[in-house]
């Protein structure tokens, strides 16, 4: 028999604030990280003397241990404490980022991002599981609007912290600034956090995380080593993707045999999760993807500071700041379904003037640009989180939100890899000099090699004495290379718009769900 439960509070009280402030503190780590590190890929470049397909494995490598880890949340906090295991995966992630500032080559680097990764998995849901208990289904709106804090300060003050940092003390510290926010989290974490409560956990599919985990970096591997190898015939290339898309299928058809699998794809029966967890999928490959390349255009192709590139991104994070809060108390009143479409065209506005860049395109219009698709994202994401997680039983919110979690890092990692293949193949296709080869490697130079290496280091037409008429067009094969990359994130946010158009148009009530008893708790009542 269906229980209505007591509604709680309208407004997040006192109680609920105090515990959100240490999740938003953690969340802030491990989101800042993600936005600080978007704008140091061009100088770990320069100074391990890698491709940027290659530096981006610091993104992917990142991104991929979080998905990792993110189904293991649910079941190690009920065998050893949210409390516990919250303050562990703290303590993780701050011992990562002190292990990234010592790495002196691009190897140990990527390997101590996913160390970090491994702490910074857990924090996200681990935190959305302590507040969605504290806050009850009803104000789940107003919560991802408070769990959205990081998210606005992470595209505002990551590339600018990160670009100061980098001009100021260099890239090591932008690892090194995460030592004192994390002794800082430890101790509030210790004094806020609810005592632990362990209850019998169930049994973890480990079976599960040995094909899942693998599977994925088998194949970005695989896609990774394409800009290097120039052919999807190299064994290099197809192997690793072959053997891991099979560990993928495997995994899918399997996961619908135990009784607690690692994602519970039985959820998808759920149609509201099922249409937002395809919908943030696809905008997720999109933007997130295609974000890491702004700021790379900015200090490549302009030839601008790290700082100046941190400042230049900052509208889009200022258009975020203003509709993410509208868009989560709009989310608890106003069925997704009717909002999201208008945002996603909002991003697809602005996003347009990046497919024409040149190396010339005025800031105005740039800027002006990002801060649309600020506003854009910004009534996209946590509407579409919330549309997911609405409509499930207490007892499903949280296997619901690992979910959705795992597959947003998914694709995370999907979009910065293959973004980063397509513009790494994108400026290989640019003339090479004749008779100039690199000192160090022994390859041959590229026009828009060249011309992107003199923009951070000028001294370098000194070593290399070559007309400014080819520098220029290097400049300009540069800004194609990327204008054609940011024309595929293009179309994939257009894509968007197709499972979109299925979100919810009608409105939820949550509070009419029951605990978890039964099936009936898996669909949405009192619609009609």
């Amino acid at each position: 028999m269906t229980q209505q439960v007591a509604a709680a509070p309208a407004k997040l009280d006192a109680a609920v604030l105090k515990v959100a402030g240490v999740v938003v503190l953690g969340a802030i780590m491990s989101i800042l990280d993600v936005t600080v590190v978007s704008v140091a890929l061009p100088t770990f470049q320069n100074d391990f003397d890698a491709s940027y397909a290659r530096v981006a494995w610091t993104m992917t490598g990142y991104t991929l241990a979080l998905a990792t880890v993110i189904p293991l949340a649910g079941w190690a906090a009920d065998r050893f404490g949210t409390k516990r295991l919250y303050m562990t995966a703290l303590a993780l992630f701050t011992i990562g980022s002190a292990l990234c500032a010592s790495a002196d080559s691009i190897g140990q680097l990527i390997a101590y991002r996913v160390l970090q990764g491994l702490g910074g998995g857990m924090l996200m849901p681990l935190g959305m599981t302590i507040m969605t208990r504290a806050a009850g289904p009803n104000r789940i709106g107003r919560l991802m609007a408070v769990l959205g804090i990081p998210m606005l300060l992470g595209p505002i003050a990551g590339p600018i912290l990160g670009g100061w940092l980098i001009d100021a003390v260099g890239w090591h510290w932008i690892f090194l600034i995460n030592l004192p926010i994390g002794v800082i989290a430890l101790i509030y974490a210790q004094v806020a956090l609810p005592k632990d409560a362990p209850e019998p956990s169930e049994s973890f599919d480990f079976l599960g995380m040995l094909m899942l985990s693998p599977g994925l970096a088998l194949f970005l591997y695989g896609i990774s080593s394409l800009p290097e190898a120039g052919t999807f015939g190299d064994p290099e290339v197809w192997g690793p993707m072959l053997v891991g898309a099979a560990l993928l299928v495997a995994f899918v058809l399997y996961s619908f045999r135990p009784r607690h699998p690692l994602l519970d794809l039985r959820l998808f029966a759920n149609r509201n999760l099922t249409v937002a967890a395809v919908t943030l999928f696809v905008f997720i490959i999109a933007f997130m993807g295609a974000g890491l390349l702004f700021p790379s255009y900015f200090l490549q192709v302009r030839g601008e500071s790290t700082l100046a590139a941190g400042l230049l991104m900052a509208p889009q994070g200022i258009g975020a700041m203003i509709t993410m809060p509208i868009a989560g108390t709009l989310a608890d009143r106003v069925p997704v379904g009717r909002t999201v479409p208008f945002a996603l065209a909002l991003i697809v506005l602005g996003f347009f003037s990046f497919t024409q860049v040149d190396p010339n395109t005025s800031y105005v219009l740039l800027c002006g640009s990002l801060f649309v698709m600020g506003l854009g994202m910004g009534g996209t994401m946590m509407p579409i989180m919330t549309s997911a997680l609405r409509t499930l039983s207490a007892h499903d919110v949280a296997r619901g939100s690992t979910l959705v979690n795992i597959l947003q890092q998914i694709g995370g990692s999907v979009g910065a890899a293959v973004m980063s293949v397509i513009l790494t193949n994108e400026l290989n296709g640019s003339t090479v000099i004749p008779g100039v080869t690199d000192p160090e490697s022994g390859k041959p130079v590229t026009e828009a090699g060249l011309a992107i290496a003199s923009q951070q280091q000028p001294q370098l037409l000194e070593q290399f004495p070559v007309p400014q008429e080819l520098i220029d067009r290097g400049l300009g094969f540069a800004a194609h290379s990327f204008g054609g990359t940011f024309w595929v994130a293009f179309a994939l946010v257009v894509l968007t718009f197709v499972p979109a158009a299925f979100l919810s148009r009608r409105r939820e009530r949550p509070d009419l769900l029951d605990g978890g008893q039964g099936e009936q708790t898996r669909t949405p009542v009192g619609i009609h």
